[in-house]
């Protein structure tokens, strides 16, 4: 809060300088996933206008000055004066309008892959609340350094309207003027054939109506390419700044358990792509149910016991989980070839529609396999 007053304090001395006081409607977003601009300190002109900046967060929407060139100085967090900025960009706002602007990119361009240069993103036309009543109005902006040229398919309500098409790395894809109704949004390559991911937008269950909000892809797809850097997802920036709100994946709720009997099968680690999902899994025991990703290509390996990693794997399914289902997987059959009459080979067997509970109260529900 001591912050937000130091800001405006320091816009409201600058725009009583002015003739007829023009100023401009700004909020400033932190989407800039650098290691080194975790936190960083910005300067306009030669005052310190935000101090320590936090990545993934926003200030509110405040008046700046218009009608005049700015400079805007990105300097590293505690710096003492504008003397340490590392990037400027100058501006000259028109009175009365209303902006977003959006760190993005990365400053240092060793670690990372692609490399997009550290700037400051303008979308003038920004809202402060919704156009129409009872409607929440969403700007989307592609922030995602290592992420392709994208669309967004909307599943839940419209049935797979694309709301957002061909939006690529720093593209502002427009408000969308939406029903505060709760949403699923899959993230597409261009083609709109191939899931990215998938997230759940609840504008109603966040009581959102009436409110304009900016959607950000944020973080990288590939970290590992990207100095072990923070993973991608969506983002909310609400008008009243703060912390942005991360949109919840997509997911479907699973319990594994293990009935393959084979003896070279007695314990196996469980992989989910490329990570270790269980380790040391035992023969007839289960795991509980848990949050697994829902409506994108996933991939489940298994393993011997004590595996290094996931080249390991020596049994591996694909699947496409819906989402808001529920299901049992169980590990069945027989690893080795010989041994063993009559060979079952080992499957991983899946039942959806699964129930964490009774469907009617006093009852136990069985499902036999």
């Amino acid at each position: 809060m001591h912050n937000l007053y130091k800001l405006l304090a320091v816009l409201l001395c600058l725009g009583t300088q002015m003739v007829q006081a023009q100023t401009a409607r700004v909020q400033v977003i932190h989407n800039s996933p650098d290691a080194l601009a975790t936190t960083v300190d910005v300067y306009l002109d030669d005052a310190l206008l935000i101090d320590n900046f936090a990545f993934r967060t926003a200030t509110p929407f405040i008046d700046a000055p218009a009608g005049i060139n700015i400079t805007v100085g990105i300097a590293p967090s505690n710096s003492v004066s504008s003397a340490d900025v590392i990037a400027s960009f100058t501006y000259n706002l028109t009175a009365n309008e209303t902006y977003i602007v959006v760190a993005s990119g990365v400053v240092n361009p060793a670690g990372y892959n692609p490399v997009q240069p550290f700037s400051l993103e303008v979308y003038a036309g920004a809202r402060e609340a919704a156009g129409i009543s009872g409607n929440t109005d969403v700007l989307v902006y592609h922030g995602s350094t290592d992420a392709p040229t994208v669309d967004v398919v909307e599943t839940l309500v419209t049935g797979g309207a694309t709301i957002v098409d061909n939006a690529s790395y720093a593209d502002f894809a427009g408000y969308l003027e939406l029903q505060s109704l709760d949403y699923r949004l899959e993230v597409r390559d261009e083609t709109g054939a191939v899931t990215v991911a998938s997230y759940e937008a609840p504008l109603a269950s966040l009581g959102l109506q009436d409110a304009a909000l900016a959607v950000l892809a944020s973080g990288f797809l590939n970290p590992a390419e990207n100095s072990d850097g923070p993973s991608f997802g969506l983002y909310v920036a609400l008008p009243s700044g703060g912390d942005l709100i991360p949109l919840p994946q997509s997911s479907a709720r699973v319990q594994v358990i293990h009935n393959s009997p084979d003896a070279l099968a007695t314990a196996v680690d469980v992989y989910l792509n490329d990570a270790l999902l269980i380790d040391d899994f035992e023969f007839r025991t289960a795991t509980p149910f848990i949050d697994a990703p829902a409506a994108v290509g996933i991939t489940v390996g298994i393993a011997p016991a004590n595996s290094a990693s996931a080249a390991d794997v020596i049994a591996s399914f694909d699947y496409n989980l819906a989402p808001g289902e529920t299901y049992l997987i169980v590990a069945s059959g027989l690893v080795s070839g010989i041994g063993y009459n009559p060979l079952q080979p080992f499957s991983l067997e899946v039942f959806a529609g699964a129930r964490e509970v009774a469907s009617l109260a006093g009852n136990t529900d069985v499902l036999v396999y």
